[in-house]
């Protein structure tokens, strides 16, 4: 009987130590430091350790990426001006191993966000204020662009970033009927009815939302239960909440994420919410440097908790580890992700003393191995 409690545990042991494994890609510039391309690590949410599983290399500045759906192929930008571009990939969710399928233009500068899904690749080209939509071909590879979406619009920013259209994000509603896009240089939020079988026509305009002029709307993120969603603006650092209904939002609650007497520059990047649905983090650069916390109410209401120094310069973007357990950061300018526990009852963070040194990190993606 002994004999075989111990085949038991150790089998739920070797279980249970594989199930808390994931592949963490992450995506950089590499026209800024000693990045070779993406990194692809393996990652326990258990213990938070990592170990380097492959690095694609010869890759321009991947510094967003996206993930498909069945986890076979990976999507990047190449954000390179006016030779922008996105890339695709195989993806060998073992080994690690990306295999360069095609790459195709960006049809505008500087694509900052990616979108995926069966049918098609979406860009968020920055400099250039427009949305590119790509086919997928049955092999991974991108077809040629089946439809640009300009935006022309300018808003207030006395820095001259808002004398043009900017869009910053495109992104899917949990619904998946409409498609989300922030534009930083009009401070408006579109939302696009989604018709994803069509041939030139897959995005169609619903409605179009004016945000606060000169806050700079940046990345918008949905609660788990897809009942609200919330934008963090650049310029001010600000969070917007909103109740989501059927391609719909309405406004709730704006609250600020940087302290009353702060003078520096804010800079605010990118905020997520924790997978339990109870907490929102929102990560600001510039002098702040900072990741703030705040609980959310079943009403989608955001009570603020605490605010940390990320332990680095220029947390550009973060990722929650799909247990929860842990907050990765990466810092742009420090070359390196730091790391954090994260307190499941109360939402707060604390370093784990855990970093990965890599040149440049900008996108953090897991992935199921």
């Amino acid at each position: 009987m002994k004999k075989y409690f111990f085949i038991l545990l150790a089998f739920f042991l070797t279980f249970q130590s594989h199930g808390q494994n994931y592949n963490l890609l992450i995506g950089t510039y590499t026209n800024k430091g000693n990045s070779e391309g993406i990194y692809v690590y393996n990652y326990n949410s258990l213990t938070a350790e990592t170990n380097l599983k492959s690095i694609a290399k010869n890759v321009v500045n991947p510094s967003y990426l996206a993930i498909s759906g069945n986890k076979k192929f990976i999507y990047s930008v190449n954000e390179d001006g006016k030779n922008s571009a996105v890339s695709a990939f195989s993806f060998n969710p073992q080994s690690g191993d990306l295999s360069f399928l095609n790459k195709k233009y960006s049809e505008g500068a500087d694509p900052c966000f990616i979108a995926v899904d069966d049918k098609n690749v979406i860009l968020a080209n920055y400099s250039g204020g427009t949305i590119s939509i790509f086919g997928r071909n049955a092999d991974g590879s991108l077809t040629d662009a089946k439809q640009i979406i300009q935006h022309t619009g300018k808003s207030i920013d006395p820095k001259k970033r808002q004398e043009s259209a900017h869009v910053h994000q495109v992104q899917f509603t949990p619904d998946h009927k409409y498609l989300i896009s922030n534009d930083l240089g009009e401070d408006f939020i579109y939302i696009y009815n989604y018709n994803p079988a069509s041939s030139d026509k897959i995005l169609t305009i619903k409605s179009v939302i004016k945000t606060n002029a000169g806050t700079g709307p940046r990345h918008l993120t949905f609660s788990p239960n897809g009942k609200f969603a919330y934008l963090a603006h650049e310029f001010n650092g600000s969070i917007t909440a909103f109740r989501y209904i059927n391609g719909v939002l309405k406004k709730i609650q704006e609250i600020a994420t940087a302290p009353k007497d702060f003078t520096g520059k804010i800079d605010g990047a990118d905020i997520h919410v924790s997978p339990d649905g109870k907490f929102i983090y929102e990560t600001n650069r510039g002098d702040a440097n900072t990741i703030s916390v705040f609980s959310i109410f079943p009403t989608g209401m955001l009570k603020f908790v605490e605010r940390v120094g990320t332990l680095g310069k220029g947390p550009r973007n973060f990722s929650i580890d799909p247990s929860g357990n842990h907050v990765l950061v990466a810092h742009q300018y420090t070359n390196e992700v730091v790391i954090f526990n994260r307190n499941k009852i109360n939402g707060t963070l604390k370093d784990s003393g855990k970093r990965i040194s890599v040149g440049v990190p900008v996108c953090l993606i897991f992935s199921k191995i």
